[in-house]
Formats: C-alpha cells, sequence, structure tokens
C-alpha cells in the first residue's frame, strides 16, 4: 500500500477516550496556581523573548539560542503542515539526544498535533504498537542509530501499518524509499497554519512501563504537565546559569520533566545532549561545557563512580558539577554515599512515573535522607496511601502499596478501560505497583515492585509482553519471565521456558526474539530450560517460586 492509498484515521482526542480531572479537582488546582493556562507552543514563545540570546541548545558543534530554537520549530512547523500533519494529529517521535528531537516536539506542538514518544531503543515490534495504538498519521525518526539502520525499520513500519502516512527522517533519506528528509521541510514560518490548543487539552503522549503486555499510552495535557516543570525546576532551584548534561534518553520521563530538559527551558539554562552516557562522553562534557546539573540511573551513576575512584578519569575538571541526580530504580545507600566524597557534588535522590507523580529528596535534607530515601512529593496536593493488600492503610514504617493522585498524575491510560479498571481506584487514586514505606522524614523509601514488572536499570519491562514474543517460538509450549536480583542494575531478566519437541539453544531462542523486532534491553539475560513451571494453590504459575529460584546461587 502506497502512502497516498492510506486512508487518513487520525483525529482529535476524543473526550471518551481518556479519564480528564473531575472539575472539582481541576478548579482546586487551578485556585492554588498549581495550573495556569501555560500551553506548551507559549512556553516555547515566552522563553524565546525572555531569553532570546542565551544559548538553549548545545549538540556537538551545534549551538542554539533560544531565539534560534524558536525560529526553527516554527519552520519545521509550517514544513509538516504543508506536508499534511494538523492539529490533533499523532506523530511519534523516535529519535536520539540531537537538536532536531527538541525542534520537532515543539514544531508539533505548534500545530497543535500531539507528540508520542517512543524511545530510541524501540524497534519495530514497540514502534507498531505505538504506530497502531495511537493511530498515528506519521513518524520522526533519525536515519542512523550508531550501526543500525533507522531507515529500514522505518520503510518497514510504514509498510505494515494502516494510518502511517508519512516517514521524516533526521539525517540522510535513501534513494526512492519515500522517506522525507526532515531538512527539506524547513519554511518561512506561517502563523496562519498553526493551533492555539485549549491548556487542558491532551498534549502529547508518553509510554508506561507495560506491566502487562505492550506499554499503555500516557495523555498527559499542557496544565498538567508545565505544572510539574515548573515545580520541579523551582525545588531544584534551576535559573539561567543552569548548564544540563541530557545523559539519559530524552524521551523519557525522567530526563524530559524532572526537571529535566523541560525544567532547564522554562528556567532560560542550557541544555546539553550527551550522545550516550558512559564516562569517556558524559564527563568529557562535564568538564568542557561546564555542566551544573545532570540526571542518571544507578547503574550509570557507578560507572562513573567507578571511572573517576579508580583513576581512568580522575584528571577531569568536575568541579562545575553541582548536583548528580539519581532516580528511575533504586539506588543503593551504600552506592549513594560515594557520590559526595567521590565527585565532590550534592546528591539528588528521584522516584517518579510517567504517569505523575515525583518525589525527590531536596537539597536541605540531612546526608542520611538523601543517601537512604527517594524523596517526597512535589506538590502539597500530592495525595499519597500506602496501604495492604485489601487497601487498607499501613502504619508508617511498614511496607505497603502505593496509591496517589494530585495535579500531574493521571486519571486514566489512553483508550484502556480494563486496564484503567484496575490501575485506579474509584475516587481516583492510581496504583503505581511500587512497594514503599515511609521514613520518619516522611519521605518514601522504595523496597520493590508489587506488579509483574522488571526495572533493569531504570528501563521497565513487562513481563507478559516478552513472554507472548517467546510463546512464538514453534518449540516453545510455555514461558514465565520474572526478574533477577543484580547488584548493579537492580535487576535482570530470566526466562524459564518449557519446550515441546527438540529444544532450541539458548543463542536460536535469542536471536529469534531479535528478528521479532524485540528492543534490545528486553531480550532475557537468562534462559532456563525446565519441564514444568511450579504451580500456585489456585493452579497458576507461582511467579514468587520462580523468583525465589533464580535469585539462589549457583541457579
Amino acid at each position: 500500500m502506497g502512502p497516498d492509498d492510506r486512508p487518513r484515521t487520525s483525529r482529535p482526542v476524543d473526550p471518551a477516550d481518556w479519564t480528564p480531572w473531575p472539575e472539582e479537582f481541576a478548579d482546586a488546582y487551578r485556585a492554588a496556581g498549581y495550573w495556569t493556562g501555560e500551553t506548551f507552543p507559549a512556553f516555547l514563545s515566552d522563553r524565546a523573548a525572555r531569553f532570546a540570546d542565551r544559548t538553549a541548545v548545545v549538540d556537538g558543534p551545534t549551538r542554539w539560542t533560544y531565539a534560534e530554537l524558536a525560529r526553527r520549530a516554527d519552520s519545521l512547523a509550517t514544513g509538516l503542515s504543508r506536508l499534511g500533519v494538523a492539529e490533533g494529529d499523532r506523530v511519534v517521535v523516535h529519535l536520539p539526544n540531537t537538536a532536531a528531537l527538541l525542534e520537532t516536539v515543539f514544531a508539533l506542538f505548534r500545530l497543535g498535533a500531539l507528540p508520542v514518544y517512543a524511545l530510541p531503543a524501540h524497534r519495530r515490534s514497540e514502534l507498531l504498537h505505538l504506530v497502531d495504538s495511537a493511530q498515528a498519521v506519521a513518524l520522526v525518526t533519525s536515519d542512523t542509530q550508531g550501526a543500525f539502520d533507522c531507515r529500514a525499520l522505518a520503510v518497514q513500519v510504514r509498510e505494515e501499518t494502516e494510518s502511517l502516512e508519512h516517514v521524516v527522517i533526521a539525517g540522510e533519506a535513501g534513494d526512492g524509499d519515500g522517506l522525507t528528509p526532515l531538512e527539506s521541510l524547513r519554511a518561512e514560518p506561517d502563523p496562519a497554519l498553526w493551533a492555539g490548543p485549549a491548556p487542558d487539552t491532551v498534549a502529547f503522549f508518553q509510554i508506561s512501563g507495560g506491566t502487562t503486555g505492550l506499554p499503555k499510552l500516557i495523555p498527559r495535557t499542557h496544565d498538567d504537565y508545565l505544572y510539574s516543570v515548573r515545580a520541579s525546576a523551582d525545588l531544584c532551584g534551576l535559573g539561567p546559569d543552569t548548564v544540563y548534561l541530557a545523559a539519559l534518553p530524552l524521551t523519557h520521563n525522567f530526563p524530559m520533566s524532572s526537571p529535566g530538559f523541560l525544567g532547564v527551558l522554562h528556567a532560560g539554562g542550557t541544555v546539553v545532549l550527551a550522545p550516550d552516557p558512559s564516562p569517556a562522553t558524559a564527563l568529557a562534557l562535564v568538564e568542557r561545557e561546564r555542566v551544573t546539573l545532570t540526571a542518571v540511573v544507578p547503574p550509570v551513576a557507578m560507572l562513573w563512580l567507578d571511572a573517576v575512584e579508580r583513576g581512568s578519569h580522575s584528571g577531569r575538571d568536575l568541579s562545575s558539577l553541582r548536583t548528580l541526580q539519581v532516580g528511575g530504580a533504586a539506588f543503593l545507600p551504600e552506592a549513594a554515599r560515594r557520590v559526595a566524597p567521590v565527585l565532590g557534588c550534592t546528591l539528588q535522590q528521584v522516584f517518579g512515573m510517567a504517569e505523575g507523580l515525583v518525589n525527590y529528596t531536596r537539597h536541605d535534607d540531612p546526608d542520611d535522607v538523601t543517601t537512604e530515601t527517594q524523596g517526597r512529593p512535589i506538590s502539597a496536593h500530592d495525595e499519597i496511601l500506602v496501604v495492604d493488600d485489601d487497601d487498607r492503610p499501613v502504619p508508617d514504617g511498614e511496607p505497603g502499596h502505593l496509591l496517589t493522585r494530585g495535579p500531574y498524575t493521571i486519571r486514566g491510560y489512553y483508550r484502556a478501560p480494563e486496564h484503567n479498571a484496575r490501575s485506579f481506584t474509584a475516587d481516583g487514586f492510581y496504583r503505581t505497583g511500587d512497594i514503599v514505606r515511609r521514613h520518619p522524614s516522611g519521605n518514601l523509601v522504595v523496597t520493590g515492585r508489587a506488579k509483574d514488572q522488571i526495572n533493569r536499570g531504570g528501563e521497565k519491562i513487562g513481563a507478559e509482553e516478552v513472554e507472548n514474543h517467546i510463546l512464538a517460538h514453534p518449540a516453545v509450549h510455555d514461558a514465565s519471565v520474572v526478574a533477577v536480583p543484580d547488584p548493579y542494575l537492580g535487576e535482570r531478566t530470566c526466562a524459564y521456558v518449557v519446550v515441546r519437541g527438540e529444544r532450541p539453544t539458548r543463542g536460536a531462542l535469542l536471536s529469534f526474539l531479535r528478528e521479532r523486532g524485540l528492543a534490545a534491553y528486553k531480550i532475557p539475560d537468562r534462559v532456563e530450560f525446565v519441564d514444568a513451571f511450579p504451580s500456585t494453590a489456585v493452579g497458576k504459575v507461582s511467579k514468587r517460586d520462580l523468583r525465589r529460584t533464580s535469585a539462589q546461587p549457583g541457579t
């Protein structure tokens, strides 16, 4: 099917497909000054006016001022509109940490189109799911990511979906493949083509951790998300002198808004883009650009600590670095205590989720609170419940399920009524799936997960999604994927497999998963072939027993 023959199915987000905040809550959030009516198009226009000549983005040799970022976004918005992208259209954004990502998303905001944020590591399986779930009319991706050819992937996705009309490539497009180079879309900005979205409407979609099958789409509004951006920037003390190193993929919630690149742009600071978070790359950028703030997941933090402590990067001048944020997974106190003496900066722990709630340790917290807890919520209106299996409150200090609602925590996933019934209470509390306890300071300490989800160094992996791919192998009778404790990544994945007929080799099974287009971080770290799974009293697979087996030494 050619691009011109595809039926146009995109439309503005139907109110029936997502769950807005009840009016009494929305009124309270506006009255408290949380929801100010600011939208993403206005956000960039305002900062471009206030900080016009300041450096907004650094990407290798590329340095854009705020005025240049806004001009490029407006130019690209005009070209995308003439291509056919319109208000309400969903556009999957699959880009690495490059300046093109920032101009693309702000161009889409200018049009009132909705970015759907894919991760750079996503491949065929995930991209097809996102395009189909959002009924996206366009995909914006890069030409290559390292040695991986994204152009071939883009062509494949286009041919296997019904809604996709356009594929835009940041970089070189191949001859005769029908892909549109991003550079070819630049045009003289035409404000007549731009939109003025309402602040309480959906601005973009993030993705859930995918605890049951493939990820769910998370609808975020201008009002709720920009409140979290402003509040995070204020809490973290950002200003025009902030130089932020974006070492993690920008389409993760953490480096996007906690306070992330959006918080830095809100405050008039500078965003430095790192192509990867390795010590060789990131620490050199800290030194060269005089970085003051950066955010990483625990495995990356430990790599940096080891690199400096063992001397391979001990000669770097890291004196500009004021704060290292660590989040995305549990950061063990033993590692947390190394940050200040080794890197010479303050540690700030961050615990949050794309669905909303974000917690921070504060800069004036005692050392034991900073190293042993994952912080407390941004907002006085963040409601927190810690409950047992029957939703009864547990005493402070006891572990329990974390439930939350507030001015930037969603009330439901997009077009997922059955999942929403499980993930949200009748009165609107989100069941985060985290097991926490309250520290005497009032901060939260994350002790584990209740959902069937694996947190591999900050990357969330839904066990059911991986199991479904394994079950597609003709020699597999059944599969069960569980988390394995790991001192470095926090958790790794272990796939228990029951075969029928001749057993495939581990390598053959993993190659099969890669050929199905599964992202590399979801490929199981271990594969164990077994005759049968342990079962519960009612005959279900006992993943608790499998986890216990996988955690035993020598297994």
